[in-house]
Order: C-alpha cells, then sequence, then structure tokens
C-alpha cells in the first residue's frame, strides 16, 4: 500500500475514534421541591413572627435561584434583600452565613465578599440532603443575626424527614 493512503487511512481512524460518542453518564442531584421550599420558609417566617418579629424569608435553590421569598407584613424594607442574600451566601459556601462572616472578620481582604449576591452577616443555613447542598434559607430583621437564624433552623427542622 503506497505510504500517503496508509497515511489517509491512519488519520480517517484517528479522526473517527475522537469523534467516536462519549460514554458519559448524566448528572444525577437532589432539588427541593417547591412544597418543601414553601414549608421551610413558612416554618421560618411564622416561628419568628410568633416571637415578634417582623421579617424576611428567601428560600434558594442548588443553583442559588430564588425559589420562594416571603416578606412579612411590617418588615423593613432592606429585610427581602438581606434574606435572600444570606440565603444565597449560605448556599454558596455550603456554611451557616455567620461561618462565614467569621472569617470575613477573620480575614477582611477575602475577595467572595465583593461577589454578587454575597452578605457577611448571620441569619442563614445551608439545606442539605446528607452531605449535599441543596439550596439555602435566610432570615432577616429579628433583632440580631442569632435570632434570624434560630428561625431558619426551625423552617428546616420541620422538613428535616424529608431531606433524607
Amino acid at each position: 500500500m503506497p505510504p500517503k493512503i496508509l497515511a489517509s487511512m491512519v488519520a480517517a481512524g484517528v479522526l473517527a475514534a475522537t469523534l467516536a460518542p462519549a460514554h458519559a453518564e448524566l448528572v444525577t442531584q437532589k432539588i427541593l421541591s417547591t412544597p418543601v421550599a414553601l414549608a421551610i420558609a413558612q416554618t421560618a417566617y411564622d416561628v419568628c413572627f410568633q416571637q415578634g418579629y417582623r421579617i424576611s424569608v428567601t428560600v434558594v435553590g442548588n443553583e442559588g435561584q430564588i425559589l420562594v421569598a416571603i416578606r412579612g407584613d411590617g418588615s423593613s424594607p432592606h429585610t427581602f434583600e438581606n434574606s435572600h442574600r444570606k440565603a444565597y451566601t449560605s448556599r454558596t459556601f455550603r456554611t451557616p452565613s455567620g461561618e462565614f462572616a467569621q472569617r470575613v472578620k477573620d480575614n477582611p481582604t477575602l475577595s467572595a465578599v465583593h461577589l454578587a449576591n454575597v452578605i457577611a452577616a448571620q441569619g442563614a443555613l445551608p439545606i442539605k440532603v446528607g452531605d449535599v447542598v441543596v439550596g439555602g434559607v435566610g432570615v432577616s430583621g429579628a433583632p440580631g443575626g442569632d435570632k434570624d437564624e434560630a428561625c431558619a433552623k426551625a423552617g428546616i427542622e420541620k422538613v428535616a424527614d424529608q431531606l433524607k
């Protein structure tokens, strides 16, 4: 066989091998359903409301997208945005937003604090299925981030049996 034809055949074989479909597997992931997100938000709101706090609550999904947002009656205007930013921060860094706030306090030059929708403030928790973070819940408006976080925790605890 002439070398030119042999080289063409080898090149064609290499090309065919690179064009062959890969046996890639699809990614399987858990996502928060609307009823679960609603239950988390409503419970967090109710717990804070019963304590006399006028708050806003936001639940974000796996990609940080807003699933549920509640601006409570009588809550200050900034609480709506802050609850979202807290939830987003908690989801993004897979940790309570208060832990992120402490990291920023310990290292004020941390560049992540300048990302859109990120805030260094306590009041949000990641929502997990096992060790996998599937969202976040943020609360804003109670007199202190610890109280916001307690309401967020109550929301997650309400649906804990469904997060398995």
